[in-house]
């Protein structure tokens, strides 16, 4: 019975690039000299943390940071949950960036209805943070995958596809 997993992964190493960049551009750009503009990434928690000295400027060092990731990783801003700024020592401010990895119980759930909706026939299961689609025909999971790319607007891949 064919089958195909889908899950949302984020490329680690692309996103630590396009972080590194952003750097680069936040260092050289004049209206920043002097100030505490700067993005750091946690790999290991996931969370890309922006320093500056004003709310005003946690938007401009975004628009920095997520064309820079949308050109490494196409859709990889849709993955980042945005934080509530927090004043920092007198008039500092700083914002967390959470990055999602998988594909957490709503989103699933969502897909699933999208799914039964179209009333295709095959079966979805949830595997942790993945799900697994099988059908009877090749054709019904492509189906599925374009079905899913058209409805849901997040980064997904579709990986281990079987016959």
């Amino acid at each position: 019975m064919p089958s195909f997993d889908i899950t949302s992964e984020t490329d680690m190493v692309a996103l630590k690039n396009a972080i590194d960049i952003a750097e680069k551009t936040i260092i050289n750009r004049y209206d920043f000299k002097g100030t505490s503009a700067k993005v750091e990434l946690n790999e290991k928690d996931k969370l890309i943390t922006i320093h500056g000295d004003s709310e005003f400027q946690l938007d401009q060092i975004k628009d920095i940071v997520f064309p820079a990731l949308e050109k490494k990783e196409p859709d990889s801003s849709k993955r980042l949950e945005q934080g509530d700024v927090q004043k920092v020592s007198g008039n500092k401010a700083k914002q967390v960036l959470t990055i999602k990895d998988g594909i957490d119980r709503e989103l699933a759930a969502k897909i699933i209805k999208e799914i039964k909706d179209a009333k295709l026939k095959v079966q979805t299961a949830i595997q942790g943070d993945e799900l697994r689609v099988s059908g009877k025909t090749r054709d019904a999971l492509q189906e599925v995958i374009a079905l899913v790319r058209s409805k849901i607007d997040f980064p997904l891949q579709f990986q281990n596809f079987r016959d």
